[in-house]
């Protein structure tokens, strides 16, 4: 018996991944799966209807992909969407339990059995599905290029006849899979890079990089969750550590931040303070702006200037590379799908720690006990 995969367009504004291509479609469609592809689905990330059927897929309209058997996505469903779905469905994709919770309840009213992509525990077993780490690396990526072209100076060292031109001095604050991946791009391009972070146990792959370690003198206590995320600092300490940064902001041509706690505001890193210690022409990228930002004058969504420095508020930046992001991105549902899915369909194993810490809706009720404990508090 076969069973359908839906993978509708998505909708959501500045939004241009999609959940599965068609390599990963043709995959599915050899293991038995049938798969639907809402025409158009494709476009953005630069994959052609015609790619999709060569690939096995039927185009079908939003509807169709919707009411398919298991639906796939990236960005989380509005109401309407959730609507689409049919009762007994199963959906696979970002879905925000811990920032939205109220989407979850919405999806279990409906019947749907969710999977958040967002919640696929940080274990050895379960790298293949991390979708969260290999998007936060394109997004780290991308934030130094975006730093790069709006900052005013080089990177790199140069020497010219007309003399020499110094390095520009980046910053990165929070050294998990983005601020990693943020500090060897700046190295790369040839800027002198530091970087901070609350975990120590992160210093030697910010070493292992060739960026400087960045030291406060702060006490601190294990700051590393069981999930491998910073713990958040009680507030004498939070407003200890912005005072300490504020002379290695001001010295900083290029900030990038990184630091997020699921489901918390985004840590105030930079004070209006540090800013205003910073030169013009300056840059900070904020990659916690979709949960509100690492600098008090971050306004998500805009870039904002202040003293003659640039604050990005981006809040998709592995929208900005498609390709690669849609290409990564639907290798991870690809592994979730392959664990959890048999010749007869889709196969929930409760006895399975991946699939409990992903599975958030099902049979009905919401099953994740954090996002349950969430609604109650409502």
């Amino acid at each position: 018996m076969s069973y359908t995969i839906g993978v509708p367009r998505e909708t959501a504004p500045g939004e241009r991944l999609v959940s599965l291509t068609p390599e990963v479609v043709g995959r599915l469609s050899k293991s038995g799966a049938s798969v639907r592809v809402e025409s158009g689905a494709g476009s953005a990330s630069f994959h052609s209807d015609a790619d999709y059927e060569a690939a096995g897929a039927e185009l079908v309209s939003r509807d169709d992909a919707f009411a398919c058997d298991i639906v796939t996505k990236v960005r989380p469903p509005d109401s309407d969407e959730i609507a689409k779905l049919s009762s007994g469905s199963v959906l696979v994709g970002f879905l925000s339990p811990l920032d939205k919770p109220a989407i979850a309840q919405e999806l279990a009213s409906r019947g749907v059995t969710a999977l958040s992509m967002e919640l696929v525990p940080r274990i050895s077993r379960a790298q293949k599905m991390d979708a969260l780490s290999a998007l936060s690396g394109i997004a780290g990526y991308r934030a130094v290029l975006e730093a790069a072209t709006l900052l005013p100076r080089f990177f790199p060292l140069l020497t010219t006849a007309a003399g020499t031109v110094k390095p520009a001095n980046a910053l990165v604050l929070g050294a998990g899979v983005a601020g990693l991946q943020a500090i060897a791009t700046a190295r790369r391009l040839g800027a002198r890079v530091s970087a901070y972070d609350i975990r120590e146990v992160v210093r030697e792959e910010v070493q292992s990089l060739g960026a400087t370690f960045v030291e406060l003198e702060i006490e601190m206590e294990e700051m590393q969750d069981s999930g491998g995320y910073a713990k958040a600092l009680v507030a004498e300490k939070a407003k200890q550590q912005t005072k300490l940064l504020v002379p290695f902001i001001g010295k900083s041509d290029v900030v990038v931040t990184t630091a997020l706690i699921p489901g918390r505001p985004a840590p105030t890193l930079i004070t209006q303070e540090a800013v205003e210690a910073m030169k013009p022409g300056s840059v900070i990228i904020d990659m916690a702006a979709p949960n509100g930002g690492n600098c008090e004058l971050t306004k998500p969504g805009e870039t904002v200037v202040h003293n003659g420095v640039s604050i990005v508020g981006s809040t998709n930046l592995p929208a900005e590379m498609p390709v690669d992001a849609s290409q990564l991105y639907a290798r991870t549902v690809l592994a979730i799908l392959k664990d959890f899915t048999s010749e007869e369909g889709f196969t929930p194993n409760f006895e399975d720690e991946v699939f409990t810490g992903a599975c958030v809706t099902h049979g009905g009720e919401v099953v994740h006990e954090r996002v349950k404990g969430l609604l109650q508090s409502d």
